[in-house]
């Protein structure tokens, strides 16, 4: 499993790998090989975030090339700054090996018409093709060959990222090079997000120092490194795990790449989408249109996301746009994306690889351009193995994808929300609220299922609950699944609670004491140093309900 909680299937013979090399007829189902390109896209997306330069970020993507994927005697080259050519900055043959110092001209060989035209190239025999120049000594004429361009932007071309597959055939060679092509937009990503100045074994400044020193001067389209944008305007947190978050939001508001966000429910992926929208150039004049896949049935879904025209269906009185339109020039937020029926997923990767559709009972063909941010708490993985997401709907989804991690797992950031949300709900109340050390210690040992959205509900109940604006252990209540009711104490929070705690409320003491005792009186009475009578009278007092055990 992944330390996400994502699955991933690799065919037990993959461990191999020699016996793979060995065996240029080597082939997989097209299903096994699909499995294995989105663990490739998954473990490189991770690397290219969280390595500290662009250096070790080439090197760990040309691994997992290999290791997840099959694809080897791979390259990345990156273009030269001052002479135009192509400088070798990472290799890997099985092994990783210092990248060497070999230089093209600009448009020599293959590598060199990659960069000239800005398209992939695909060599099924490269025994047969004299544009080959072998200086690196990585090339087997047996194997395919696959080059992609690593595009800055829609006129520059950065470098080339290149490998050959171990395994697989004709039919999957399609599939390969858009596996590299996806894991290329992220390396150019990395290479425009900025700060990557220190590239190991540089002869000359590259264009991609090249492109880090103007984005630190402001001088690229896009928003330049040192802008003040801060996403935590937009999600509140203080946990470490939540850096890398902050930062593929960062990336994400730079340019107009697609998104996909996942996580649980509640985690608050609808923030993430306003951050990276607002965060974006140009904000201002652009829209945020937002769309509910899972709240839509596929005839209503198109309409709404397509629109139609006057007559198209009965009620449709008069022509009416869709969601696409409404957002051309902006972005497009399809929250629930793992929902969507397979024949409608056919209809949207149309949107997206074309960019043109047409409205419900409509003929005429409209264009569009629009950002789009999708956001799904199901695993896409196991649904695209499965058959019930669409492969190349996914590769085309799952370009930049932003990972947000459950409640339980940055308890830090629960009295940080707490306080942000009681703030909220008394300005509406008109009155100031608090928790009490009790109540905090409650909130911090419940599990969370529902994430943020679940804190913001119980504490919006615990404040209707409070008579004087204080919020104590006993007002934090939560579903009991057993009962179908509300519970007023949950025992583990409660058994963290220490009687002799001075900082206790009245009322957290005498629960705090009968949790301890089983809810037997006479036991709780001598932990509170009281009579069972003086006990039965504070617990009828203080309005604490009794639970039977």
């Amino acid at each position: 499993m992944h330390p996400e909680g994502v699955g991933l299937y690799l065919p037990p013979c993959w461990s191999k790998k020699m016996d793979l090399r060995a065996n240029s007829s080597f082939s997989l189902t097209r299903g096994a090989v699909i499995a294995s390109q989105m663990g490739a896209i998954y473990h490189a997306s991770q690397a290219v975030a969280a390595a500290p330069n662009l250096a070790m970020a080439m090197t760990s993507i040309l691994e997992i090339l290999d290791r997840e994927a099959g694809l080897g005697r791979s390259v990345i080259t990156l273009v030269d700054g001052r002479m135009g050519g192509l400088l070798v900055r990472a290799v890997h043959d099985g092994v990783p090996v210092p990248a060497k110092k070999v230089f093209y001209q600009p448009g020599e060989g293959v590598l060199g018409m990659v960069v000239t035209s800005g398209h992939p190239l695909v060599v099924e025999q490269p025994a047969t093709e004299p544009r080959f120049i072998r200086r690196l000594g990585l090339l087997d004429p047996e194997r395919p060959f696959i080059a992609v361009p690593i595009l800055l932007n829609s006129r520059h071309v950065g470098g080339v990222l290149a490998a050959q597959p171990h395994h697989g055939n004709k039919e999957s060679l399609g599939d390969q090079t858009m596996m590299l092509e996806i894991i290329a937009n992220l390396l150019a990503q990395r290479i425009r997000g900025g700060c990557e100045i220190n590239l190991c074994q540089a002869t000359s400044p590259t264009l991609a120092e090249t492109v880090t020193s103007a984005a630190a001067r402001g001088h690229l389209p896009g928003r330049a490194a040192a802008d003040p944008f801060n996403p935590r305007l937009f999600i509140h947190s203080a946990a470490t795990v939540m850096n890398p978050v902050f930062e593929r939001i960062r990336q994400a508001a730079r340019w107009d790449t697609p998104v996909l966000i996942h996580g649980e429910s509640g985690t608050g992926k609808e923030l993430v989408a306003h951050a990276i929208h607002h965060g974006s150039p140009g904000a201002a004049d652009r829209p945020l249109v937002k769309v509910n896949c899972a709240a839509l049935s596929d005839t209503l879904l198109e309409s709404e996301l397509f629109g139609h025209e006057r007559g198209a269906f009965t009620g449709a009185v008069m022509a009416k746009p869709g969601r696409f339109e409404l957002a051309d020039g902006g972005t497009l937020f399809l929250d629930e994306i793992g929902d969507i029926s397979p024949a409608f997923q056919g209809k949207l990767l149309r949107v997206l690889q074309e960019g043109e559709f047409e409205r419900v009972g409509g003929t005429r063909t409209l264009q569009v351009k629009v950002r789009l941010i999708t956001a799904t708490n199901v695993d896409l993985f196991a649904r695209v193995r499965e058959g019930r997401f669409r492969a190349d709907l996914f590769y085309r989804l799952f370009v930049l994808p932003i990972h947000l991690p459950p409640l339980r797992a940055r308890r830090e950031d629960i009295p940080l929300l707490a306080g942000y949300f009681l703030e909220r709900i008394g300005k509406h109340q008109g009155r100031l609220l608090s928790l009490t050390q009790g109540a905090r210690a409650v909130l911090l040992d419940n599990a969370w299922p529902g994430n943020v959205r679940e804190l913001e509900n119980c504490l919006e109940r615990a404040a209707a609950l409070s008579i004087d604006g204080t919020i104590d252990a006993t007002l934090i209540q939560f579903p009991d699944t057993a009962s179908g009711c509300m519970t007023a104490t949950l025992t583990p929070g409660a058994r963290l609670m220490d009687p002799a705690n001075p900082d206790l409320t009245e009322r957290e003491r005498v629960l705090a004491a009968m949790e301890q005792a089983g809810w037997v009186q006479a036991k709780a009475a001598r932990l509170l140093g009281l009579t069972p009578r003086q006990t039965a009278y504070r617990i009828k007092t203080l309005n604490i309900p009794m639970r039977r055990i």
